[in-house]
């Protein structure tokens, strides 16, 4: 299952910052997880909002 990024997002970018992959990108003040990712729960381990979920 694929890991998306919800409306609780502050943006603070902490996922960006944790992804092994580079799999995240911001756009703006979006954040999107790119098909890079490997599903390795980095950024939603380290999102200080529970914003990353399944």
């Amino acid at each position: 299952m694929a890991l998306k990024i919800n409306e609780e997002c502050i943006g603070c970018g902490t996922c960006v910052d944790t992804c092994p992959m580079g799999a995240i990108v911001e756009s703006g003040d979006i954040y999107t997880i790119t098909d890079e990712c490997t599903e390795c729960r980095a950024c939603v381990d380290s999102c200080p909002v529970n914003a990353i979920v399944d």
